[in-house]
């Protein structure tokens, strides 16, 4: 990588080197095991004049996303995080029966279902075949594109502007940043709402959550570079919630630049100017802000290595849970092997019989962890720690306790 890609700099410093690793979702059918598997270079730097933070466009999101192992609606608390916002921002936009929702990434319905369930006219816009087959089984109109300026021109010609267009998770996941942006400002009304929530960099830094950086997360955001990057496309922020999804969320209310104006809302315009000042106060617009990152990173490594080479040699069994994107960023970093962590499950029946990338980790349905009883469960989705805590809690009936690794090693003991 020599310039940013959403200024063009060429000034752009080491944040952490994470190595070379497969990309994230590319599990392995066990016919793969004897085949070369490709690594990339996955090392993430900052632009010091815009402050985005970026790896180099390894992979296409093509590569990535045109068959994909995430489905959304396996996670509980998603799909409710997904219910309450439809809910609230019903009432807050006074979308009625004669308004338009459009979702890009829309993934396989795990929103729109409660857009379709409001008797609101919706389209999801997802690129991966089989989980937007999956959406439209399910009732939520879907179409299988990639967004782009034509791919958003096409669809309001069609269907008319949206009311709101929905970008959860996505903004992190497309290299051509000013060209999605532009994609966003064809779907919506002159006078419509584009909500974006993307992990905050902010979070990723203070909380230590290096694991989620990964191929398919191409820039990791603050308020300050999603400011210029909405700006490119046509579109003016003018509100942002902090959320506690993904280890730390920032969604950001964006409008047609037209219609953004002055601010009418002083709460909201408060809410930004506060965000901005605690992203400024982190050192984040200046290198300081990410000087002690990479020891910080480096010591989650040697911890949870130290932890389970202690626990092999005391001839406790350590199994994990979840086969997250992320999961795969903390073993190949940490070179886990199936000799420290002997398999791990996932609610996801695409990824049974597969193996991680890199590690190769075989990865099993859910219930092997009851029929095994082991002494420790590595839960690598850590973002879902309540949730899965809860989940989690008959592993107490045999004395077994979970182990998180991210922000720091921690052993918790449950109760059934």
């Amino acid at each position: 990588m020599t310039r940013c890609r959403l200024c063009g700099s060429a000034t752009l410093a080491s944040v952490v080197d994470l190595g070379a690793t497969p990309p994230c979702e590319s599990f392995l059918a066990a016919d793969q095991l004897d085949q070369p598997e490709p690594a990339y270079p996955l090392h993430l730097r900052v632009c010091t004049d815009c402050w985005l933070a970026q790896i180099p466009p390894l992979i296409t999101p093509e590569e990535t996303f045109s068959e994909y192992a995430y489905f959304s609606s396996f996670s509980t608390s998603w799909v409710e995080h997904a219910r309450t916002f439809v809910a609230d921002t019903a009432a807050r936009l006074g979308l009625g029966t004669d308004a338009f929702v459009v979702e890009v990434a829309s993934n396989d319905g795990y929103l729109l279902r409660h857009v379709v369930d409001r008797g609101i006219r919706c389209l999801g816009i997802e690129p991966s075949v089989n989980v937007g087959a999956a959406a439209r089984e399910a009732g939520v109109p879907t179409l299988t594109e990639f967004l782009s300026p034509a791919t958003g021109a096409a669809v309001r010609a069609e269907h008319g502007p949206a009311n709101l267009v929905v970008a959860n998770n996505v903004y992190a996941h497309i290299p051509d940043v000013v060209g999605f942006t532009q994609g966003l400002r064809a779907l919506v009304a002159d006078d419509g709402w584009v909500s974006i929530e993307v992990q905050h960099l902010l979070t990723l830094v203070e909380d230590n959550q290096y694991d989620t950086i990964y191929h398919e997360h191409f820039q990791y955001y603050t308020v300050a570079s999603a400011i210029r990057a909405l700006a490119g496309g046509g579109l003016a922020l003018v509100d942002v919630e902090l959320l506690p999804t993904h280890g730390g969320s920032i969604r950001l209310w964006a409008r047609p630049v037209e219609v953004a104006g002055e601010p009418t809302e002083p709460r909201a315009w408060g809410r930004v100017a506060d965000v901005l000042d605690r992203e400024k106060a982190a050192g984040l617009q200046e290198l300081s802000g990410y000087t002690e990152f990479s020891a910080r990173v480096a010591k989650v490594r040697r911890d949870l290595l130290r932890f389970l080479i202690e626990a092999a040699e005391r001839g406790e069994t350590v199994v994990g849970y979840g086969a997250p994107g992320k999961g795969n960023t903390l073993l190949n970093h940490c070179g886990i092997r199936p000799d420290l962590l002997a398999y791990t499950v996932d609610r996801n029946p695409y990824k049974h019989g597969r193996f991680t990338p890199g590690t190769r980790i075989p990865i099993l349905p859910p219930e092997r962890i009851a029929a095994d009883r082991p002494d420790y469960v590595l839960v690598l989705p850590w973002n879902l720690r309540a949730e899965l805590v809860e989940q989690l809690s008959f592993v107490h009936d045999w004395g077994g306790r979970l182990v998180f690794p991210i922000p720091e090693l921690s052993i918790v003991e449950v109760k059934s």
